[in-house]
């Protein structure tokens, strides 16, 4: 019967990590990945324009 204590606790683990693997598969994509991509790619175009601009004060 021990082996059956011993055995329970990295099973269970495993399960629950299959079932967040599972989870995150499934939620990629689907009606909010254009969202997503269009807020990622402004998200980019704020960072590369702020990159790109002069510093105010600047030698």
């Amino acid at each position: 019967m021990e082996y059956v204590f011993a055995l329970v606790p990295p099973v269970v683990m495993a399960v629950f990590f299959i079932r967040l693997i599972v989870t995150i598969v499934k939620t990629q994509g689907g009606a909010n990945k254009a969202k997503e991509d269009a807020a990622v790619d402004a998200a980019l175009a704020r960072a590369e324009s702020v990159r790109q601009s002069p510093e105010a004060g600047g030698a």
